[in-house]
């Protein structure tokens, strides 16, 4: 079935538990050994009826994805690039998983071109120790996908924003940040 066409469930049918559920969580998970148990038992639900409300409320669309914010340059990557690669429209979705396929892309994504100023149309993200190992993952991205001759720019970070997930409802108290 596609997830896409199921109908999204509107703010006002979501049960209580539900509405403590999800403004638990978009503070992300706890870090213990069992997250879900410690959601539920901050939101008055056994550790299976966490999951099971959390598989039903993604799965109608009322939460779009669950993910992981890494904070890259704690774990020792301080380099940190978005490739951005002027791609032939027929073939961005083929080079586009080419490029995804690698386990130090830690995004790739199609945008719209802005031209005349910004030709580019496919990005990717790509986190290294230090400038010269991202330079060289993007060498075998070029030789692996038949792009060393694409025009695209390394675009490394200079600063890092606050990364974290949408706010959807009002902090309860006595709820962790």
């Amino acid at each position: 079935m596609d997830m896409n066409v199921l109908p999204r469930m509107h703010p006002d049918n979501l049960t209580e538990a539900d509405r403590r559920l999800v403004a638990a969580i978009q503070h992300g998970l706890p870090l213990v050994s069992h997250p879900y148990a410690e959601l539920g038992a901050q939101c008055g639900l056994s550790e299976g009826e966490v999951i099971n409300r959390l598989a039903a409320l993604l799965a109608d669309g009322t939460i779009k994805r669950l993910g992981v914010v890494v904070r890259h340059r704690e774990l020792g990557y301080r380099a940190n690039a978005m490739v951005v690669w002027d791609i032939d429209d027929a073939k961005v979705s083929e080079l586009g998983h080419c490029i995804g396929r690698f386990d130090f892309v830690t995004l790739c994504y199609r945008r719209p071109r802005r031209l005349p100023a910004w030709p580019y149309n496919l990005f990717c993200m790509i986190h290294g120790q230090d400038r010269e190992a991202v330079l060289e993952r993007v060498r075998q991205i070029e030789q692996h996908c038949g792009l060393a001759k694409v025009p695209h720019e390394v675009l490394f970070s200079r600063r890092r924003f606050k990364q974290r997930g949408a706010l959807y409802a009002p902090v309860q108290s006595g709820m962790p940040r």
